[in-house]
């Protein structure tokens, strides 16, 4: 699958399979000052190319447009997979970690708009229902030689909407807890 990586003066500021991330990009860029903006650009990367380019990522290399609490959210999101170990969250333990646990109807928004795919990683926050069946099937998958170590690749386990189908975001979570594993 390819991937519109959108930057402006270098930033990350839009990763997504199609270029409606980028006008709505533009669309913000437009109301700032000329002179603020140095570039903007747009290219295709493959999917190898974006989890390559996710490990080498800094908060200080990604540009996000939003109103603050959804910058509040993606920064959260950013920070489930960089500098400590990614696990999946529940909607409700999202925005509990947020400190906002009667927000969970708007932080499933953010989390639903998310501009920078993988790079901020949307795949990890599941149905509370999935977190749920989740933890009864560790239970018992404990008791077994696998101990429940890829739970996450059981196609009985519903990961949830995401813009680009359950498969990726069953891939994207595999990806990114095997990663975290190595």
């Amino acid at each position: 699958m390819d991937w519109i990586l959108t930057e402006i003066d270098g930033k990350i500021a839009s990763v997504a399979a199609d270029y409606g991330q980028f006008a709505r990009i533009a669309a913000e860029v437009a109301k700032l000052p000329a002179k603020s903006i140095g570039s903007v650009s747009t290219r295709k990367i493959s999917t190898d190319e974006l989890l390559k380019l996710d490990r080498t990522v800094g908060r200080k290399d990604i540009l996000l447009f939003g109103s603050n609490f959804q910058k509040k959210v993606w920064n959260a999101l950013f920070d489930l997979s960089h500098g400590q170990q990614p696990r999946l969250y529940s909607y409700t333990e999202f925005a509990e970690r947020l400190g906002m646990p009667s927000s969970v109807r708007q932080v499933a928004h953010a989390v639903a708009i998310n501009p920078i795919v993988y790079i901020l990683p949307c795949h990890l926050i599941v149905p509370k229902e999935t977190m749920d069946r989740a933890r009864e099937i560790y239970a018992s998958a404990a008791k077994t030689l696998f101990k429940g170590s890829d739970i996450y690749l059981l196609d009985t386990i519903d990961v949830g909407e995401y813009a680009y189908g359950p498969a990726l975001k069953r891939s994207f979570i595999k990806h990114q807890l095997d990663a975290a594993r190595d």
